[in-house]
Order: structure tokens, then C-alpha cells, then sequence
């Protein structure tokens, strides 16, 4: 019998190495996500991925993002190609809802960690029964006011607290001159609602009380709790820029990051767009009627992650989805995104400051999300879009808060009938 030579050994033992690499390679299993969110792409691949792949080596992770613009158009094409990736981005409501009955989506009941959720988390992401969730809730953003501290400081301003106090406070910086008081631009109109009639609103209609009587036809929106907000709302006008019905949202960010403006009603999204200010900041939630009231935060729900019904690699997905909705992920998730922060129901040690005082808010208020978002914005005209109308209207003097109320209402009754 022949001995094996140095050579033939050495040959063997490559050998047998490739081998197991290929086997290695092949036992590898690659998920690809399908995400609007184009701008966290580093964030994904330098931070998130590398998280779960040193404690999943057998999975690989891609994240495949396309321009907001794109997604819904470019992902509805991919599903019903059978090209879309394992993972998919929801977007709140109705859009995710339309995909989960579909079939496209899968239910993710069944995951560990989704006792995590609140039912006010899951809602965005919930049939309208609330029985079946169908994405891993991720993050939220949460509205109020971010304010100049080193204007306060210099005019002796405290923090306020209630409607009169703000409205005081807004005296002051007025009768100064030195920085417009309020913040806020109708140009676009979405900001008036959103920063505007939704962020003050919550403290009026009781927050998900509110939302869920108005869905419930329990309520209406030409009720007091839904005027009133719009009567503070018309209050604003006078403190606003000279040129507020002209100012973009573009232009209102870069009015306050040069320490021109005392306070910026904000959507936390915005804590990234003036970190580099050279002017210290801080923040304070929507200030309530009186001392003593209950105070609600709008911490409205903005992103989740779901399952392609359609996946090949169904096993994978559902490890990367569990660790969706573990703490680290949570935590890596809002440290790596201020003011985006996760919906876990367990608190999540953030890092920066202005993040930290948003989040903060919700140990001491309610939550509660958009009142329009929910059910109330599937017909035409659409809710939503119209509160933007009305609000800016109400913003610019051309509609009093009842005439505008009333026209959402109106809007509302041509086509939703509560309960059927």
C-alpha cells in the first residue's frame, strides 16, 4: 500500500477546507429588507446589521431602501413579481393594512416580545378589531415645543406650563423683538396640522378618549374638544413671522438653527436638524388649559417591520423580527436615530439629551397618536389632508375654527357612517 506524500496531504486538507466553506456558505441564509427610509442606510449597515449578524452568523442581513417617493409604487410592483425582499418596512395604517389583507403581509401574534407592545403601539399596524397585529412595531416620533434657552434665559422666561403661561410667555419675547416668538410657517399646510392642530390638540379631545369616540361617531369634530384647539390655534397668528403664509417647513428649521426664533413646535424628527445650532435648546410638551389637567403627548407611531408572506427564508425571518423586538435592538435602534424612539414598553437609556427630555414626557402624560390617521382618512375627501387645509386656513385668518371644523365634519359625514 502506498503512503500518502507531504503533497497529497496538504492537497487533501485544502480540499477538505473548501469544502466546508462552501458548506458554511451555503448553510447561510440572506435576508433582504425593504425600507423608505434611505437616509439611515449607514446607520442599518455600520450599526443595526452587524448587531444581529455577530448573534445570528448563520443569517445575513442587506438592507435595500428606495427613495420615500418610490417605495410604495416600487414595493407593490416587487410583490406582485415575487421579487420583494423578506423583510418589509410598514408604514402606519391603512397602507400596511391594504398589504396584510392582501396576503402579502403575515401575522406576527405569534412573536416573542409582542406582549412588549402597547395597544396604542400596535394600533398602526392592527386590523381595525385590534385581534391581529401584522408588523413589529419600531419607533414613534413625538410632537411639542423646542424652544431657544438662551433666548428664555436672556428675556427671564420659564418653561411654561399652562395655556396662560405660554401665552405669557409669548408676550414677552413679542414686545422684545429680538426673535419671532413662534416658529411655524402655513406654505405647506401639513405643518400646520401636524405641528400645530395635532400637537396642541390631545390636551382638548383627551387624547385616544377623543380619537376613539370621533371614530366611534360617539363624538364629532365640530364638539367644543375639537374646536377649542383651533381657537388657541388662531392665537398663534400674531406672534408668528411677518412672513409666516410664505415660510416653508425648510425655511422654518433654518429661521430657528440661526437663533432667530424662541419656539419651534417640533416633531422630535427635527432634534438631529439643530444639533449643530450654536445656541443652547431645550424642549417642553404642549402646556395644558389649567393647573392640574391630565396632559397628553401625541407620540405618534411611524414605522414597523413585517414578514413577506411570499419569503423563502419564513425561519430567518421570524429570528430577525423576534430580535426586532428585544431591548437591544430597541436600544441600538433610538440611540443611533434621536427622536425616533422605540415603542418597547420598557425604557430604553438614550443618549442624547434633547431625545432623553421627548421621551421623558411619557412618564408623565398620555399617549395618544394623529386623530386623523386611524380609519378616518380612507375615503374622500380625505381627513387628513383636509385638517392640513383647515388648519393652515385657520392659521392665515381665511376660516374661523368653527367654520373650519365644520367643513372637516361635513367632509367626514359625505362618506363615513360609523360602524358599518
Amino acid at each position: 500500500m502506498n503512503k500518502p506524500t507531504i503533497r497529497s496531504l496538504i492537497y487533501a486538507s485544502v480540499a477538505t477546507a473548501v469544502l466546508g466553506l462552501a458548506t458554511a456558505a451555503q448553510a447561510q441564509t440572506t435576508l433582504t429588507i425593504e425600507s423608505w427610509r434611505n437616509d439611515d442606510l449607514s446607520i442599518w449597515n455600520e450599526k443595526i446589521i452587524p448587531a444581529f449578524e455577530k448573534a445570528h452568523p448563520d443569517i445575513k442581513v442587506v438592507f435595500q431602501p428606495v427613495a420615500p417617493t418610490e417605495y410604495d409604487a416600487a414595493l407593490g410592483a416587487k410583490l406582485a413579481a415575487g421579487t420583494a425582499g423578506d423583510i418589509i418596512a410598514c408604514r402606519p395604517f391603512d397602507k400596511s393594512l391594504q398589504l396584510f389583507q392582501k396576503g402579502n403581509l403575515t401575522s406576527v401574534n405569534d412573536i416573542a416580545g409582542m406582549d412588549k407592545f402597547s395597544a396604542v403601539a400596535k394600533a398602526g399596524w392592527s386590523t381595525d378589531d385590534g385581534k391581529t397585529t401584522f408588523c413589529v412595531p419600531v419607533a414613534s416620533v413625538i410632537h411639542g415645543f423646542i424652544y431657544n434657552k438662551d433666548a428664555f434665559d436672556k428675556l427671564g422666561i420659564q418653561v411654561p406650563q399652562t395655556e396662560d403661561e405660554f401665552f405669557a410667555a409669548l408676550d414677552k419675547i413679542k414686545a422684545d423683538g429680538t426673535y419671532t416668538a413662534i416658529d411655524l410657517g402655513t406654505k405647506d399646510m401639513w405643518e400646520a396640522a401636524t405641528m400645530g392642530y395635532q400637537n396642541i390638540g390631545p390636551n382638548y379631545w383627551h387624547g385616544e378618549d377623543g380619537r376613539l369616540a370621533l371614530i366611534a361617531g360617539k363624538s364629532k369634530l365640530t364638539d367644543p374638544e375639537w374646536v377649542e384647539p383651533y381657537k388657541v390655534l388662531a392665537k398663534w397668528a400674531p406672534y408668528m413671522g411677518d412672513g409666516y403664509k410664505a415660510q416653508a417647513y425648510p425655511d422654518s428649521q433654518n429661521l430657528f438653527s440661526l437663533g432667530r426664533a424662541a419656539i419651534y413646535p417640533a416633531g422630535s424628527w427635527d432634534i438631529s436638524q439643530f444639533k449643530q445650532a450654536e445656541f443652547k435648546q431645550g424642549a417642553f410638551p404642549p402646556p395644558v388649559k389649567k393647573v392640574g389637567d391630565t396632559c397628553y403627548i401625541s407620540d405618534h407611531v411611524d414605522i414597523a417591520l413585517g414578514m413577506n408572506a411570499a419569503s423563502k427564508n419564513a425561519e430567518a425571518a421570524k429570528t430577525f423580527l423576534t430580535w426586532v423586538a428585544t431591548p437591544e435592538f430597541a436600544s441600538i435602534y433610538s440611540n443611533a436615530l434621536p427622536g425616533f424612539f422605540s415603542l418597547q414598553s420598557g425604557a430604553i437609556d438614550l443618549q442624547d439629551p434633547m431625545a432623553k427630555e421627548f421621551v421623558s414626557w411619557r412618564g408623565k402624560c398620555k399617549s395618544t397618536i394623529r386623530s386623523t390617521y386611524q380609519i378616518l382618512s380612507r375615503g374622500t375627501p380625505n381627513l387628513e389632508n383636509e385638517t392640513w387645509v383647515a388648519s393652515a386656513n385657520v392659521l392665515n385668518g381665511t376660516a374661523t375654527p368653527d367654520e373650519a371644523a365644520k367643513k372637516l365634519q361635513d367632509g367626514l359625514d359625505s362618506w363615513y357612517k360609523p360602524g358599518k
